[in-house]
């Protein structure tokens, strides 16, 4: 199963029927995958599944219907197990963006978080998820398909937003602090919390 976040509310993509009855249930040989982003956009559906047999078919006629924005973002820590977030759009983020032609997804993502934050000396620890939203520009939809990896950094200098990209604050936060920052955040960033465990401090070698 995919979930898929438009404007922020969940479009799941199953080859299971749910017992749940708080959602709309669409066939995906039956419905127009457009118009029904375009209600989610409108609010008209706050929950919906989009079942298919095989999932990943469902997945591929959306990238069909929708451009596709590829991204690599970053879950940092500290040598003190702090998680870096920034602040922009008036919610809680971690940093990401899109790749470069032809660049290495993990590059990008070393790249964004550096760029958005100032924060160097980044190492790849792990691979984590992907996340899916989906979000309108100059009146197009598009799919953006993000790549988190898990990062460590000794980094001990002030992290800096980039200011041409709307990053108002950049702070450390403790885990403890976490779930009361995801309050105020995305639910996709919500989902990296709630698929990986909670981090520890690191030892910087």
């Amino acid at each position: 199963m995919y979930k898929v976040f438009v404007n922020d509310k969940p479009l799941f993509l199953t080859n299971k029927i749910s017992k749940e009855t708080d959602f709309q249930l669409f066939l995906l040989e039956s419905i127009d995958i457009k118009q029904l982003i375009i209600k989610m956009f409108q609010n008209k559906i706050q929950k919906a599944y989009l079942y298919h047999p095989d999932d990943k078919e469902i997945m591929k006629t959306l990238k069909s219907k929708i451009p596709v924005n590829k991204a690599g973002g970053g879950l940092v820590f500290n040598k003190k197990g702090q998680i870096l977030f920034i602040f922009r759009n008036g919610k809680w983020d971690l940093p990401k963006g899109g790749t470069e032609k032809g660049e290495d997804i993990r590059d990008t993502a070393m790249r964004e978080v550096e760029e958005e934050t100032g924060v160097n000396q980044l190492r790849i620890v792990k691979k984590l998820q992907k996340t899916y939203h989906i979000f309108k520009r100059n009146g197009v939809y598009k799919l953006k398909i993000t790549h988190w990896f898990e990062m460590h950094s000794d980094f001990e200098g002030i992290p800096q937003g980039q200011l041409d990209e709307g990053i108002e604050k950049v702070a450390w936060f403790h885990p403890e602090q976490v779930p009361e920052i995801l309050k105020n955040s995305y639910q996709n960033i919500q989902l990296l919390f709630e698929e990986e465990p909670q981090p520890k401090t690191t030892n910087s070698k």
